[in-house]
């Protein structure tokens, strides 16, 4: 009787041992989830933060060498060079700096009235070089759009559309004509008679301090007798788009920083950002 009673404590005290030590097993699983879902949002934080020091060299980069807006802005000049000096550990930041005004400006097809002859043939002809079907520019009358993003819900854009077309276009207000000085290939063949292979050439020759007016432009040898409208062109800008590319080891992080500068008084402001949360690839 005695050495049952002993050998039923022994089982209970290496029942309660076992206990305790899945409980303490359990306990520190669940300290090391904390410390490691810690660590991950130190590290997004820190990817943030020099996410935003990048954006901040970039903003005082364009303050800096965009200050009269009579002067054009173009693709060669020292704004579109330049990258932050920070050091960091295993790491790096790159800084691209994008004319938002070489694009398509959208926000030209969207008044309440018939939009401009001229500008509704160009947004028909980008989407013939872009290969996509036709979005008449009257579903776009009228439409309070604030970002691209929200083409998605019009009748008549799919997601390979949008895709497609995104890159090409901006919304920056009915007063902004498209930079004829940083508008890619693709956008300047929407331009009356301008050809794909036209328009490469022209921005192969583009003069590297730009055009000092839309006239030199549309009276360059090679565009004479094609009837180019002025309408809708420009040979300056105040919209750019900073994108701020991140590594820090395996970690990548990318935030695109939307800007408009008042050249009147040197302030740049904020229009809105957009980012992706870091992604960590070991084996990569």
């Amino acid at each position: 009787m005695r050495r049952n009673q002993q050998g039923i404590a022994l089982m209970t005290v290496l029942l309660v041992m076992s206990l305790a030590l899945l409980i303490t097993a359990g306990m520190l699983r669940s300290h090391r989830l904390v410390l490691h879902s810690s660590a991950q949002q130190i590290h997004q934080l820190q990817m943030r933060t020099l996410a935003f020091a990048g954006e901040s060299w970039a903003r005082e980069h364009l303050r800096n060498l965009i200050r009269d807006p009579k002067v054009a802005v173009a693709a060669g000049q020292a704004w579109t060079s330049g990258q932050p000096q920070l050091r960091i550990d295993n790491g790096q930041i790159e800084v691209d700096i994008e004319d938002l005004a070489g694009r398509f400006n959208l926000s030209a097809l969207l008044g309440k009235g018939p939009a401009d002859a001229v500008l509704v043939q160009r947004w028909l002809r980008l989407q013939t070089l872009l290969e996509l079907p036709a979005l008449d520019a009257g579903v776009l009358q009228g439409q309070g759009l604030s970002e691209i993003s929200q083409l998605r819900g019009l009748p008549g854009v799919d997601s390979q559309w949008y895709e497609r077309m995104r890159p090409w276009i901006a919304l920056l207000g009915n007063e902004a004509p498209v930079n004829i000085n940083t508008a890619p290939a693709t956008v300047l063949a929407t331009l009356e008679g301008v050809t794909p292979e036209l328009a490469r050439q022209l921005v192969a020759n583009r003069p590297l301090q730009g055009y000092a007016s839309v006239e030199d432009f549309t009276f360059s040898p090679a565009l004479i007798g094609l009837g180019i409208q002025a309408e809708g062109l420009g040979i300056n800008s105040r919209w750019f788009r900073i994108t701020t590319h991140v590594r820090v080891g395996q970690s990548r992080f990318c935030l695109e920083s939307d800007m408009v500068g008042n050249l009147q008084t040197g302030q740049w402001r904020l229009l809105q950002r957009r980012f992706l949360a870091p992604q960590h690839n070991e084996h990569s």
